[in-house]
């Protein structure tokens, strides 16, 4: 398919990423007479679309019924919440405007059938904003080969997130279905017929000390890999426009 991929650019803080959302958002409010529909798909605890000055309705699915009720309590933010699988939950087709996915494909069995329903959902014209962790990078290959036990105890450890692993908190079962990765969408959008309007990625670094460790791990096992896994392009984000 694909021998070599471009560098995308690289937005190295929340603050860049944000920034990025935000100027993509703010020209769409025109679409229609200012209003948005929107659905956060999988919207977990927190929405990280920067939403202000917007006017809009937004749809909440998650099948994590415990993390939506602590949305609709603490953020109170979704004017409808669905408790469902996005593989088969019934939404209406063409009635998005705006398909929003945080960290959620990668935990998908069959991702390949959620990013489809996602084109049946959205308008024409319409735009999904997709945001994974990279399969073929190798720290995702490290998530991906390590048991789930080990994820809770470095998320609440090593990431200081007390309540990790229990009802309604993350970190949850990945799956990394090939389509999780930038060769994979890439050949989704030719098949689909959808036009890639931007793609960034988002190759952060922890604490000096943490990241001198994880570079070395990195890098080692992307030369083992004879470039099959790459040390950049950890995690992505795309936005996607349905003709």
């Amino acid at each position: 398919m694909f021998k070599r991929l471009h560098l995308a650019t690289n937005l190295a803080t929340l603050d860049e990423e944000r920034k990025i959302l935000d100027a993509y958002l703010q020209p769409r409010k025109e679409a229609g007479n200012g209003h948005l529909n929107i659905l956060e798909a999988g919207c977990g605890r927190k929405c990280r679309l920067p939403l202000q000055d917007l006017q809009f309705t937004l749809t909440g699915v998650d099948f994590d019924k415990n993390a939506l009720d602590l949305r609709r309590e603490k953020q109170k933010d979704l004017h409808i919440a669905v408790v469902g699988d996005l593989r088969s939950v019934a939404l209406e087709e063409n009635s998005f405007d705006i398909i929003f996915s945080c960290n959620v494909l990668e935990h998908v069995d069959n991702a390949e059938l959620v990013l489809k329903n996602f084109v049946r959902w959205l308008r024409p014209g319409g735009c999904m904003i997709l945001m994974f962790p990279n399969r073929d990078a190798a720290y995702s290959f490290v998530t991906r080969i390590t048991p789930f036990w080990v994820h809770v105890l470095y998320k609440r450890y090593i990431q200081k997130v007390k309540n990790a692993g229990k009802p309604g908190f993350d970190p949850y079962p990945v799956h990394f279905d090939k389509i999780v990765s930038r060769r994979g969408i890439y050949d989704f959008c030719i098949k689909q017929k959808l036009v890639m309007k931007a793609e960034y990625r988002m190759d952060r670094r922890p604490g000096l000390g943490l990241w001198l460790c994880t570079s070395l791990l990195l890098w080692g096992l992307a030369t083992l890999s004879f470039g099959t896994l790459s040390v950049n392009h950890r995690n992505l984000l795309y936005t996607l426009e349905k003709r």
